[in-house]
């Protein structure tokens, strides 16, 4: 079984960020340009902070990749920090509420937030961006789209009442400055941002990532670990301030009875076909039953709650006091739910990448390739 696998380092002040991606088959050709736009979206939308004005991210492919193809081995991705201050930055008399600066000094036995607050930061996101754009284009080839947008902001909702079809979504988004699909709407927003934003305060949302072409029977139903909705809803969770996940109805569901919720099976017309004989009638399970892929599209929403760090600061105890005093401010976002739709799609994208890994294998492109034409073939004769 071949693993897609990925581990990340750095700090958000710290010289760089680096990823290591192992798993890749060699001859996969990387566009690099691609891993940049990706970078770029993720420092979009309006109600960023400070931060996004300083760092202009691009990567740098250190290592598993010649003449623009993968080896095999290793790919290392570096994103340089322009802020690179972490020596310099002094440590902070207090913990932050809804940060991990408390939890993290009492685990370590040492009121340092600093060294904490480091890592913890979602600026780390920026290099699983990077490797989420990297190994999308090993699955994009077989037609799987990816696709995140915005839904909600600070309560109000911004999706249109009908997606449009999937060819027409990317154009439709590049038109919002909150990376939603109704971008008559982005005035409203806007005015929404900027009212927290003179009560110095912050805003969450919800976005919802969807995607097409997937093949039905990815990921497995043999254990907890190995579901695909335990293996996406932790790598989205994984993000900073995501507080919940759903896929399809999601909490709609446990509403509803048995009958208005599942999905019927049909035979699929022959002009119809996509991925064999059968269908769904309906996609109220977002394109997952029993941890795997049903063939339907791939439907997950993500809550994000207000970002934790308010300019004019909520209470908290003063270490070498213990007096109450207003928790210090670190430069930061009215609102960053735009750039958590690209991290969510990046990391979606890097789930559904490792579970066609794991299905088809193959130490070189054209030996993966091979053994999804196959597996084509076999649905197509079920």
């Amino acid at each position: 079984m071949a693993s897609l696998h990925y581990t990340t380092a750095g700090e958000s002040h710290g010289p760089a960020l680096t990823a290591i991606v192992e798993g890749l088959p060699a001859g996969l050709a990387l566009d690099v340009a691609r891993i940049d736009r990706e970078l770029a979206r993720r420092q979009s939308g309006y109600g960023r902070g400070g931060r996004m004005q300083i760092e202009r991210d691009v990567v740098e492919v250190s290592g598993g990749l010649r003449a623009g193809r993968t080896l095999g081995s290793p790919l290392a991705l570096v994103v340089r920090n322009a802020d690179a201050s972490i020596e310099r930055l002094p440590v902070p008399g207090n913990a932050r509420p809804g940060h991990a600066d408390l939890a993290g000094s009492q685990k370590f036995g040492a009121l340092d937030t600093r060294a904490v607050l480091e890592r913890a930061s979602a600026r780390e996101t920026a290099v699983r961006v990077a490797v989420g754009a990297a190994v999308r284009q090993l699955i994009e080839p077989l037609g799987v789209q990816v696709f995140g947008h915005v839904v909600e902001l600070g309560g109000l909702a911004c999706g249109p009442r009908e997606l449009p079809p999937p060819a027409e979504r990317e154009a439709l988004r590049e038109r919002s400055e909150f990376l939603c699909l109704a971008p008559e709407r982005d005035a409203e927003l806007r005015a929404l941002v900027d009212a927290a934003a003179a009560d110095q305060d912050t805003l969450g949302g919800v976005f919802e990532v969807r995607v097409c072409g997937l093949l039905p029977g990815l990921g497995s139903h043999a254990s907890g670990p190995e579901r695909l909705t335990s293996r996406l809803a932790g790598a989205l969770l994984s993000i900073p301030a995501m507080k919940g996940v759903e896929f399809g109805l999601g909490f709609e569901a446990a509403r509803r009875r048995g009958s208005a919720v599942h999905d019927a099976i049909d035979l699929a017309p022959p002009e119809a076909r996509r991925h064999g004989r059968f269908t769904r009638r309906s996609n109220n399970a977002g394109g997952l039953e029993g941890g795997m892929t049903t063939g339907e599209e791939l439907v997950v929403r993500v809550a994000m709650k207000p970002i934790s760090t308010l300019r004019r600061g909520l209470d908290t105890v003063d270490f070498a006091t213990g007096a109450t005093v207003r928790a210090t401010y670190q430069r930061s976002d009215v609102t960053a739910v735009p750039a958590a739709s690209v991290v969510g799609e990046a990391l979606v994208a890097f789930v559904l990448a490792a579970a066609h890994r794991e299905k088809f294998g193959g130490d070189s492109m054209e030996q993966f390739l091979a053994a999804v034409a196959h597996y084509r073939a076999q649905l197509d004769a079920l």
